[in-house]
This record gives C-alpha cells, structure tokens and sequence, in this order.
C-alpha cells in the first residue's frame, strides 16, 4: 500500500527540508489499528520540529506535523471490529502529514462524531493550550478580568470562547486593527490594538479593579504593557514568544504589586499527566466543540501533494487555521 510522507532528513526551513516521499504503509500488531489521515493542520511548533529550535526533536528522518484527524481502516487481531471507520486523533509522536500511520487501541483518542473534519483536525492542541492557561495557574471567578495579547490566534479564539462560557471578561489585544471585527464574531465583548495606551485603558476599563491574569504569546513590548494590566498578585504567563525581542521586567510591578511570571508548555504538562488525567481534560475541549459552543476558524485547505503551497500560505497573514487534506476534495465531501 502507497503511503505519501511529508518528510525531513535534516533541519532547516520547513520549504528547503520537506518533501513529499513514498514510504512503506506501516503493518499493524494484534493490538494496533491502521489509521488513515484524513484532515491535519500547520502549527508554529511544527516549524520549530523542522528547523530544530523546538523544545523536543524527533528522531531523523521524520515526518512533519503535529495534529491532525484520522479513520481507522484496518484493526488486529485482538482489536473489537467495532473500532472500524471510527475517527480518531492522528499520533502525534509518528508525524501526521502522511497518508498512513498505525496505533495501539489503548491510546486512540476518540473523536465525535458529525463534526466537520477540519474543525477536528484542530481540535486538541490550541483548544487544550487555552483550557489549561484559564484554569492551571489563577482561581478565576465570575466577572474577573484577564488579558491577552495575540486574540487573534488559534489559541487566543479558544480562550475567548472558553472564557465567556466561564463568565470571565476577556480584553483581547491585536497588531492589526483589520482584526477586531473578524474576532468578535467568536463572541469576544473587548478588543482592542496592542500600543502603550493598553494599561491605561485596563485601568479605567475594570474601574481600577484590573487583571487577574495576562496571557501572552508575543513577548517584547507587548508583554510588558501585560504585566502593567495586572492587579496585585496577578499571573503573567508567557507561553510564545512571536517577537523574538528579551521581555525587560518591569520592576516596580514586580516589587509593589508582586506581579509572578510564569511559563506554559503543553507538552511539559501533556508529559506529567497520567493517562486518565490527559483524557479527562481533552474531553473538557471536545465536549464544547460536539455541542457547537466554539468553534476552530479554518483559512485554507490544501491537498497533501500541495503541502508547499499550504505552508507559503500559513506564513502569511490570515484569519483561522491552515489545513492539509489526505486528497484535494475530501473535506469537501465529509
């Protein structure tokens, strides 16, 4: 059986090192399924995989990507037939810009149903990211502030969403006054530019009661006028870092308002887990989607064989997420 990778052999620019290769379908155990990718997305952190800056590499060669929807076509031995034509999580571990990858039973994260598959193509890492930085590191109640700059990110879309289910006023910051009007279709009541008035604004906004928590995925200067937004004993946590720029503490809300900065990586937090504990919290982010309380903006699809073109296009500025399909028209049709 053909099985198409998008593969690398060394690290560098994603559109110098990649390349669409034919491979060996991988042949199941007893215990392990078949799955074939139906939907998968392009992350920054994929970008970090292949150019080898990310947290973790994966072993040379390897296939990109890191998130993407499969159906389970083929089932061993000991595997219920019932798991036939299921849609699953791809594995991340093996790459899922493929055609083919296999799993064991035991670990398939089961997707729902009746959901478009782009949206679940993007349905676990970004809306995970977002559910764990509202609930991990402040008790929020009802009617608190917090900030975020980068609204308009996939990330920045969850929180919005999943901060009005809570009852949490979200300020969303922007670099692009084009935006504010696109995000507030994702219900978000504050969206404001990313310049030096923010701070002020949140003053008078929150009636001097300020932030709670800031949310920043940017770094430089914005995530100063983050921390300059919080309340005392706020949470500043960094978890992106778009503008390459040194974050320069801002010492008097360090000393007088005892503002913390922290750091967030999902997969530190996906690796400390334990198998129940990870389930339980991806169902928390799929169980909004199945019921259509959010929803994944998606920009463009493109073939797998037109993976190029699908990475030129995520470098440029956009509106929702881009996503590579298995074959040109198949979201079409599902």
């Amino acid at each position: 059986m053909k099985n198409r990778v998008v593969r690398y052999h060394q690290h560098g620019h994603p559109l110098d090192v990649l390349n669409l290769e034919v491979i060996e379908a991988p042949i199941i155990g007893d215990d392990e399924v078949l799955i074939e990718m139906q939907a998968s997305t392009i992350h920054p952190s994929d970008f970090g995989l292949i150019s080898g800056t990310y947290g973790k590499l994966r072993k040379l060669p390897a296939i990109g990507g890191r998130e993407g929807v499969g159906k389970v076509v083929e089932v061993g031995k000991q595997v219920d037939s019932r798991v036939m034509g299921k849609l699953v999580s791809m594995p991340e571990s093996l790459g899922v810009w493929l055609d083919y990858s296999k799993c064991k039973v035991k670990d398939l994260i089961y997707l729902p149903a009746l959901i478009p598959l782009d949206q679940l193509a993007v349905a676990i890492l970004n809306p995970l990211t977002a559910w764990r930085l509202l609930n991990d590191f402040e008790y929020l109640r009802e009617k608190d502030f917090i900030i975020q700059n980068a609204g308009n990110s996939s990330v920045g879309l969850s929180v919005i969403q999943f901060a009005k289910q809570m009852g949490i006023r979200c300020i969303s910051l922007v670099r692009n006054e084009d935006r504010i009007e696109e995000i507030k279709i994702f219900g978000a009541d504050e969206v404001w530019l990313d310049d030096d008035r923010v701070p002020a604004r949140v003053r008078e906004f929150t009636q001097g009661r300020m932030c709670s928590l800031s949310l920043n995925s940017i770094g430089g200067r914005s995530a100063l006028r983050l921390a300059k937004c919080l309340k005392s004993s706020g949470i500043h946590v960094t978890f992106g870092a778009m503008d390459s720029k040194p974050i320069r503490f801002p010492t008097r809300n360090l000393i007088f308002d005892n503002v913390r900065f922290v750091g967030f990586w999902l997969d530190r937090w996906q690796k400390e887990q334990s198998d129940s504990s990870l389930r339980n919290s991806i169902e928390k982010v799929l169980r909004p989607l199945a019921l259509t309380q959010i929803k994944h903006p998606i920009d463009r699809i493109f073939s797998l064989e037109n993976f190029s073109q699908g990475l030129i296009r995520n470098s440029e500025s956009r509106m929702g997420k881009v996503v590579l399909e298995r074959e040109q028209g198949l979201l079409d049709g599902a």
